[in-house]
């Protein structure tokens, strides 16, 4: 489940992101990168990852698809969480885009929101 946090950087998705991905919650997130696009910007990522188990099929095939169409429209991204779940989504950005892309643990999430908010 896809958690949207408020932020006042007007290019930034900010998420937290627990239990599993479905598809609907892709779909949530799809037109905030349209907006910010639309505005001429990178679309940076904020994610914290807490209790995270990963994708439904629908959910995963949803990103997939949403990330290879913005390939060149992500800028700085920034994972929060365990560690197993940094290593996934490394390999899973790392492939669709050459974003600037650091990985935190929960307990420096302060840190990842300064790095992000740069």
């Amino acid at each position: 489940m896809i958690h949207l946090i408020n932020t006042e950087k007007d290019n930034l998705i900010s998420a937290k992101i627990s239990g599993k991905i479905s598809k609907s919650d892709v779909e949530k997130i799809h037109p905030l990168i349209h907006n910010i696009i639309e505005k001429g910007k990178k679309v940076d990522f904020y994610f914290e990852m807490e209790d995270f188990t990963g994708y439904t099929l629908k959910g995963f095939w949803e990103d997939i698809k949403v990330d290879s169409a913005h390939i060149s429209d992500y800028g700085k991204m920034a994972f929060v969480g365990e560690k197993k779940w940094q290593e996934f989504a490394a390999k899973v950005t790392d492939f669709f885009t050459s974003s600037e892309i650091k990985y935190f643990d929960l307990k420096d999430k302060e840190q990842a929101k300064n790095w992000i908010l740069q």
